[in-house]
């Protein structure tokens, strides 16, 4: 098996030869990685991260457009292409952003729709499927990182209370923004299962740390059928596409209904929000994860042998059915010691699968 092969066929559930590592490192982890190795391949080709991602679509960007719905930005702030704006952060997170939201406040559907959302049907897909087919003679998967997919893309433009207002009272404002994004989603995710995408990685964060971000009757009736527009839109054009999807904190209750609408991988299984034995044992077999060790516990304040001790025990957790990849569930902040990386990917190379 190659590295393609093999971490396809854990996610599948299928037997598979060894157990792939994965994580992201931010900006000084990195600077510590070409420390530590003084290689000059990037950390995932030294680490043999067994994926890579696919060219997104390419569209236009005119920040002017956004301008006159950002007043006084901090210098150095950017606009992104949904027209958010994110002002930097401090000296020592400067890859977190404070996030400006465009539509917040305004009560007028008429203005809603005057605002100039991103068309990506007017995009560019030509290099989409050679960046599949490059991936793949490096014997690679391909992942179509589509996360931020309908609510957070909603909410990071009108802003999460006025949204969430706009959704409790039936407004039609929450109606019109949540089918634009939807319908956004929905063609680039059609765009990417053309091109022969392994994994279409989606997701929005429905959990906070311990309770759910909405009730089920909110997630139910607004998000849900958006989320498997998207689904359905992919597995039409590949019915073996493998549908990931990401969302922090709790979500315990959210599962049975991702598993519904055709999630197969589930990102993060955050240790500090919810058990995953117990998950397992509710949900293994019907569904694979990623992710499940800590990066507010472990990785940054265990020992070694605790980083280690961990993958091996959700490992054995997941030997009935298997699809477990073990990994970090958040991206490696400047907290997190080196040596615990290291152990993290020992671990995973140590670790023998059983059938």
């Amino acid at each position: 098996m190659n590295q393609r092969e093999n971490l396809l066929a854990l996610l599948k559930r299928e037997p598979y030869e060894w157990v792939p590592c994965e994580f992201c490192l931010c900006p000084s982890l990195v600077e510590e990685y070409k420390k530590q190795t003084n290689s000059n391949l990037p950390y995932n080709e030294y680490f043999n991260i067994p994926w890579a991602s696919v060219e997104d679509i390419i569209i236009p960007k005119n920040d002017n457009l956004y301008l006159p719905y950002h007043k006084n930005l901090k210098e150095g702030a950017t606009i992104d292409i949904w027209g958010v704006a994110h002002e930097p952060g401090s000296e020592s997170a400067k890859h977190m952003t404070y996030m400006r939201n465009p539509l917040r406040g305004i009560d007028s559907l008429n203005e809603i729709k005057a605002y100039p959302f991103p068309n990506y049907k007017n995009g560019d897909t030509s290099k989409q499927k050679a960046s599949v087919e490059n991936i793949h003679k490096k014997g690679l998967a391909s992942v179509a990182y589509q996360q931020v997919t309908i609510w957070e893309t909603a909410w990071y433009i009108r802003g999460m209370e006025d949204l969430m207002m706009d959704m409790m009272c039936d407004d039609p404002i929450a109606d019109y923004i949540l089918d634009v994004v939807t319908e956004q989603a929905v063609f680039r995710a059609q765009s990417y299962a053309k091109a022969g995408a392994d994994i279409l990685y989606l997701g929005d964060d429905i959990g906070m740390q311990r309770t759910p971000m909405m009730s089920l009757d909110l997630y139910c009736k607004w998000l849900k059928p958006r989320i498997k527009q998207v689904i359905d839109s992919a597995k039409a054009i590949n019915p073996n596409i493998i549908i990931a999807y990401h969302s922090c904190g709790f979500i315990t209750p959210f599962i049975p209904h991702l598993i519904e609408v055709g999630v197969d991988v589930l990102n993060p299984i955050q240790p500090e929000s919810m058990s995953f034995k117990e998950i397992y044992n509710e949900f293994g077999g019907k569904i694979s994860f990623h992710g499940t060790i800590g990066t507010q516990s472990t990785m940054p304040f265990g020992t070694t042998k605790d980083v280690k001790d961990k993958v091996f025990e959700h490992m054995e957790i997941a030997k009935k059915y298997g699809g477990l990849f073990p990994a970090p569930t958040h991206l490696l902040e400047p907290e997190v010691p080196w040596e615990n990386i290291l152990a993290y990917v020992e671990a995973c190379r140590d670790y023998k699968p059983k059938f």
